[in-house]
């Protein structure tokens, strides 16, 4: 794990709450649509993503989308750390939250990371399943563990825990599967860590085109949602930014589907 890049917390930033953001890896990914929209609204953060895995998934080299994503919130007034952070390995999810927290106490922490590479019932290797549980469902625990256990009493009542999920199982059988682990260990976080001020929920964006679909699933999933298009980073994001808010501190232990209707 490294740290690419920092911004010193200021005089005015350490005002800003500071949320740890997983998976903003890429321009078109939900987790740069969720730091853009939490550093409009005043926040500073820390930005975690693993080049490997998108060049892995994307084709090519390493991509550069972190460090423009940090610029550019860094120019809308945050303090941003980009950091580097293969969560399959269970050393990291800890060390991920110390180095978030050297900014400020880590107030908000959104599970937005995923490995997801399609595969059935039938034709799922061990290994592939191993990596998907390792990432999507042990380092979400862990991360969740760490950060409750650097919570500060001072920010009592304002802690924050929300994880993107998917209701995508056929064909996609170790994404669904760690998916549905995912959702009950941060539904129980919002039982077991309620003393401490902390909420946590799982939220479902439906299907988001991140550039993964093609002209025909886009086609077909659009013609699927009652108001005629596909959910945006954009609107992820906006509810995101309400779970994470003041206000947002009411609704505790949902699965909040915020879908457009794709699944009514």
């Amino acid at each position: 794990m490294s740290s690419t890049s920092q911004t010193p917390p200021s005089a005015v930033a350490a005002e800003r709450p500071l949320a740890l953001v997983t998976g903003v890896g890429r321009h078109a990914g939900i987790g740069a649509g969720i730091a853009r929209e939490l550093a409009r609204q005043g926040w500073d953060l820390a930005l975690s993503h693993w080049s490997a895995y998108d060049a892995r998934m994307h084709g090519g080299p390493p991509p550069h989308d972190a460090e423009e994503i940090a610029a550019e919130l860094r120019a809308r007034g945050a303090s941003v750390q980009v950091i580097e952070a293969d969560l399959a390995d269970p050393a990291v999810p800890a060390e991920l939250l110390e180095q978030a927290g050297e900014l400020a106490p880590v107030r908000a922490l959104v599970l937005s990371h995923a490995e997801s590479v399609d595969s059935s019932i039938l034709d799922t290797s061990v290994e592939s399943f191993d990596r998907h549980f390792a990432v999507n469902a042990r380092a979400s625990w862990l991360l969740v563990k760490a950060f409750a256990e650097q919570f500060p009493e001072s920010l009592r009542g304002l802690g924050r825990i929300v994880a993107l999920t998917s209701d995508h199982t056929a064909h996609n059988l170790p994404y669904g599967a760690s998916k549905g682990a995912l959702d009950r260990m941060v539904l129980a976080a919002a039982r077991e860590l309620g003393h401490l001020g902390i909420s946590a929920n799982v939220l479902n964006p439906g299907p988001v085109d991140t550039g993964w679909m093609d002209d025909s699933t886009r086609a077909g999933l659009t013609g699927r949602q009652p108001g005629g298009r596909l959910g945006t980073p954009a609107d992820v994001a906006a509810v995101v930014a309400f779970l994470v808010s003041r206000p947002g501190g009411w609704i505790n232990g949902q699965l909040v589907k915020a879908d457009g209707g794709f699944s009514a």
